[in-house]
């Protein structure tokens, strides 16, 4: 086994028990480090970032396939690869009314919440989908890993679009109707070199809970795209949620993704 990537190297030091998935993205990933964060200054209307284009070589074929329904649920992350304290899901988490169901008035930023508090990054799916929903018992966080189908031009659209929220979106106000008014920071969540294309945000949102307790919530969101298929994982809640879980399963989930297809491809 190669030396673990930076960001199973902070993980493994934190308080949080996440052995198994730092074990396996270790070997999986080898000595890739995740990349720092791009200095800030988006262009308006960006061309495809490098961040989400994908490379000749990493673009899918011409008679590329997704994959069934069945495929993806053998491709999901579960409890498993994360280890204690993660526990398979129980629920809607408390904050996505209370906090994350919430309006402003700048569009791009308004487009930003409703696709979080929707879980529809990029729509509807195109073809089969499969959900995993994992919860960590000591701090209430709470994760959410989608794989489906959609057209990888809409993708890259919306990755690239993404990657304009850290200067579109970078500090602003928004209404909630559990938690009053809001201030909103959206940060760039730098990625693993994982999959074809790919983009990373950090959410903070903060203001009070019901009863006007100071609350602060933190999401992180990854998007992937690996061939036909598409991986949207977001990582939330009230109290600490490490960046480097995101990242390590972000890199776990791609490489897992790739062997299925990969062994797909030499199946037909």
């Amino acid at each position: 086994m190669t030396h673990a990537p930076a960001a199973a190297r902070v993980l493994l030091a934190s308080a949080l028990s996440v052995t198994a998935l730092l074990t396996t993205a270790s070997c999986l990933a080898g000595d890739r480090d995740v990349p720092r964060a791009l200095p800030a200054g988006v262009p308006e209307e960006p061309p495809a970032s490098p961040s989400a284009a994908a490379s000749p070589a990493a673009r899918p074929s011409p008679g590329a396939q997704t994959l069934n329904e069945e495929q993806l649920r053998a491709a999901l992350l579960t409890e498993a690869d994360l280890g204690e304290p993660w526990v398979a899901g129980r629920g809607a988490a408390t904050w996505r009314d209370g906090m994350l169901k919430a309006r402003t008035e700048n569009a791009d930023c308004h487009r930003l919440l409703d696709s979080l508090y929707t879980e529809e990054l990029f729509g509807p799916p195109s073809g089969p989908s499969a959900t995993a929903t994992l919860d960590d018992a000591s701090t209430d966080s709470q994760l959410r890993y989608q794989l489906a189908a959609h057209p990888p031009a809409d993708v890259d659209r919306v990755l690239s679009w993404m990657d304009t929220l850290p200067e579109k979106c970078e500090r602003f106000e928004a209404t909630a109707a559990g938690a009053g008014g809001l201030l909103v920071e959206v940060a760039e969540l730098p990625l693993p070199e994982a999959g074809d294309a790919r983009a990373g945000l950090r959410l903070t949102m903060t203001g009070e809970a019901s009863g006007g307790a100071p609350a602060r919530l933190t999401v992180t969101v990854a998007a992937v795209r690996v061939g036909e298929e598409t991986i949207t994982l977001t990582n939330g809640g009230l109290g600490t949620v490490l960046p480097e879980v995101t990242q390590a399963m972000t890199q776990l989930g791609a490489d897992r993704l790739t062997e299925i297809g990969r062994q797909e491809r030499l199946r037909v």
